[in-house]
């Protein structure tokens, strides 16, 4: 209080010097005025700034900086779209040009894998027909030359059929000129209903009904018209490779064999026709290995999800909720699992017994049950229910 009322008084006296006349004053009056202004400053930016909350007090450059701070936090949470997004929005606002770049490449690629899966799959069908089924033909009984032919052709044609069903059907989109469909949310993406089990791929920029993922061995989403074909082919694919591999271990052996011997001293007198045989066994061997054990474990992987009423994106989402429920003490029920051959029947169409043949072991082109939009959950069913 002393060093403020020295303050108060010294300003006093340079204010009283400053209006006086003589020419003595006069000399001193523009430091005196210059060290009156600097003190009155100071002054200011210690005063106590009032209105705090409960009536109290805070320094006025806190309360500057709390302003500064309050502000920047409404800055930041105008970048949202509405108040029922958070700072995910804001994360990919930021990312976008990284999403941008990662799904035109996907799309792209997607053209080429495409191109791969027929190349390799002719690859080895003409492998197949200019030195297999020849040997076949040439050294096994009746029975079997009658079980190969069969067997490797139906095979071919499943695969053939799913997968071409697979990559120019459409999975399926909500109607957008219908805004009265049943919806559990607003698509942020479409600005558009979005109905249950449906979600955004980011790459075909359009929803997708019960979308599982977005496959680029397809070139395309996999979704509720489309998901049967996609399954079927990756089980058929399978059964192919390891038909083709069982069937070509003993000319993989012998070709093998031969390889070894063209590296001796001196090399066997082979033909070029007999090289060309033995390097193209190997690649079928090899080829047709390896695709079983990954694509094998894909299609198991598949029916895990589809035993359980899942898709791809689904069983992230259940996860994070069976673990969110478990926490509060509840248990997390799929409204979407009607039992595990029941959620295989309803993939595959079956309705009768006789559909497994002619939709399942054969080629069968009838749409799925329902329409992707309205599901037939296990709360609105009456009774016991199959878990």
């Amino acid at each position: 209080m002393l060093r403020c009322s020295g303050l108060v008084h010294l300003i006093h006296l340079t204010r009283v010097c400053r209006r006086g006349g003589g020419a003595g004053m006069r000399l001193g009056s523009s430091w005196r005025w210059q060290l009156s202004r600097a003190m009155r400053l100071t002054l200011r930016w210690c005063r106590p700034h009032r209105g705090g909350r409960g009536g109290g007090t805070k320094p006025w450059i806190s309360g500057r900086f709390l302003d500064l701070w309050s502000y920047s936090k409404l800055l930041l949470k105008s970048l949202y779209f509405n108040s029922l997004t958070n700072s995910d929005t804001l994360l990919d606002c930021a990312f976008e040009p990284v999403y941008w770049i990662v799904d035109n490449v996907t799309r792209w690629f997607g053209v080429v894998f495409v191109t791969l899966v027929i190349l390799l799959t002719t690859s080895v069908v003409v492998i197949v027909y200019l030195f297999v089924i020849p040997m076949i033909l040439s050294t096994y009984p009746v029975y079997w030359i009658i079980w190969h032919l069969c067997c490797g052709h139906w095979l071919l044609v499943m695969v053939v059929f799913h997968y071409y069903k697979a990559t120019t059907t459409s999975p399926g989109h909500p109607p957008k000129d219908n805004i009265h469909i049943p919806s559990v949310s607003i698509c942020k993406k479409c600005i558009s209903p979005k109905p249950a089990r449906t979600h955004h791929c980011s790459i075909c920029n359009m929803c997708v009904l019960k979308m599982d993922h977005h496959c680029p061995w397809l070139n395309n989403c996999v979704g509720h018209f489309n998901h049967r074909y996609f399954f079927c082919f990756c089980i058929y694919m399978t059964l192919g490779c390891i038909y083709c591999s069982i069937s070509s271990r003993n000319m993989f052996m012998e070709a093998y064999n031969a390889i070894e011997s063209y590296y001796q001293t001196p090399p066997p007198t082979e033909t070029y026709t007999d090289t060309t045989a033995h390097k193209s066994i190997i690649f079928l061997w090899v080829l047709t290995s390896s695709v079983a054990v990954a694509l094998g474990g894909l299609t198991l992987w598949h029916v895990i999800l589809i035993s359980r009423g899942e898709t791809s994106v689904e069983r992230h989402i259940n996860c994070k909720e069976t673990k969110r429920l478990k926490e509060q003490g509840k248990v997390f029920r799929n409204p979407f699992h009607h039992g595990r051959m029941n959620n295989l029947k309803i993939l595959f169409g079956v309705e009768k017994q006789s559909h497994w043949v002619t939709r399942v072991l054969l080629p069968s082109s009838h749409p799925p049950s329902g329409d992707g939009i309205m599901w037939d959950c296990i709360f609105n069913r009456r009774g016991p229910m199959a878990i």
